[in-house]
């Protein structure tokens, strides 16, 4: 495992304030964060049988993923080659067997083959093979699905993530189902990085989350590895909670004795760069990502899964983590609005961050290794940032 330390002495500022509002640097993050890195959609048990299928959108990209008659998970821009309308419109769905685009009635094969265009006699000598669904770039890791729009510089999903591999494979991620009607999504008025902010350090669990401090006492420990990613990692049952929902989980919450014995009484946080978190717990997974939609408006998504076989003892126990972490999700996102006006006020002086909130400034770390006009400390007109960041990454210095 590659972990990082703490250094001695590291700049406490972290990303400065125009960060948070520019629409050219936004631009930017479109371009070489987002789209060219990989990005958390599902798990193959979303869709479960042939025909069955799920959307991503993502910063005006459409995705579909879909298993196809010979039972194979591919993922294609959402999107008909004849007049680029969405061939499926919703999150998810099933079709028996073929996807008819609904602006003209182009019919597309499950794995993605164009059937034929309707009609066929006004398209002169059509060669069909070149109107296929487009590909998207796909990689499968213990059953969880991630897609990247843009060829990227993070190598495949199972080397990034190498240092979670143990974990999801004792969680025996794989064999995870999906919680029905368990999808949930809110719109905060923040740019996304002010999620992230809130999200990469525990300094504030103490104060911020009376329901996480009842659950964990003194036991939550963030961890800062290379590349961007950060866990945490925090122990449960060794007080017997005053909350109502703590103290009923930790009654409730039944050991699993086919878990390693560091994960039985454990919620872990899986970090994945640049916006998505996973949190496992003894009886429960899911997975949450923060999609930008403007340099003002940010989009909180995710899905929740279950054990195989799961007893009603597991479901209660899972019904108590979700009414925890849905008070925990709403104090962040009040933490995050604050954190963003902040950015407004002419009194803001820049971040001063504590050796505990490293974790905030490992991800700014990577997100100047990308854009290294985050360097510049003061405001610049919008129509020069494109430009200055390209000098910088062409001269090889990151200094502005």
């Amino acid at each position: 495992m590659n972990i990082r330390t703490v250094p001695n002495d590291w700049d406490r500022r972290g990303l400065p304030g125009w960060a948070y509002s520019s629409q050219a640097l936004f631009d930017l993050e479109r371009m070489h964060v987002f789209l060219n890195h990989w990005q958390l959609v599902g798990h193959v048990n979303d869709v479960p049988s042939p025909g069955d299928w799920f959307t991503f959108d993502l910063l005006g990209e459409r995705a579909i993923v879909m298993r196809g008659k010979d039972n194979i998970v591919r993922s294609f821009h959402n999107l008909c080659r004849h007049r680029g309308a969405r061939v499926v419109d919703g999150g998810q769905g099933h079709c028996k067997g073929a996807l008819v685009c609904p602006f003209h009635g182009w019919v597309y094969n499950l794995d993605g083959t164009l059937r034929g265009p309707a009609r066929p006699e006004t398209f002169g000598d059509m060669d069909r093979s070149k109107f296929n669904l487009k590909p998207i770039e796909m990689d499968i890791w213990h059953g969880f699905i991630f897609l990247r729009f843009l060829p990227g510089p993070q190598p495949s999903v199972a080397e990034y993530l190498a240092d979670y591999d143990q974990d999801f494979s004792d969680f025996r991620a794989e064999e995870l189902l999906p919680v029905a009607q368990a999808g949930w999504e809110t719109i905060l008025p923040v740019n996304w990085k002010s999620v992230r902010d809130v999200d990469n350090e525990g300094y504030h669990v103490a104060m911020a989350h009376p329901g996480l401090q009842d659950l964990y006492g003194r036991s939550y420990r963030d961890i800062v590895h290379a590349n961007g990613l950060a866990s945490s990692y925090a122990t449960f049952g060794d007080t017997p909670g005053r909350l109502w929902s703590v103290r009923n989980y930790i009654k409730m919450s039944p050991v699993q004795e086919w878990l390693p014995e560091r994960l039985q009484k454990a919620w872990n946080y899986y970090g994945v760069f640049p916006n998505a978190v996973f949190i496992f717990t003894p009886e429960s997974v899911q997975f949450y990502h923060d999609l930008p939609i403007s340099p003002g408006q940010t989009r909180l998504t995710g899905r929740i899964y279950r054990r195989q076989n799961e007893s009603r003892q597991q479901r209660l126990a899972r019904y108590l983590v979700y009414r925890i972490d849905r008070e925990t999700s709403a104090e962040d996102q009040q933490l995050s609005i604050w954190s963003d006006e902040s950015m407004k006020s002419t009194a803001f002086d820049d971040f001063h961050l504590s050796d505990l909130e490293f974790g905030v400034r490992n991800h700014h770390e990577n997100l100047r290794k990308i854009l290294p006009v985050l360097n510049h400390r003061e405001p610049m007109p919008e129509e020069r940032i494109a430009s200055l960041n390209k000098e910088l990454l062409g001269a090889g210095n990151h200094d502005a």
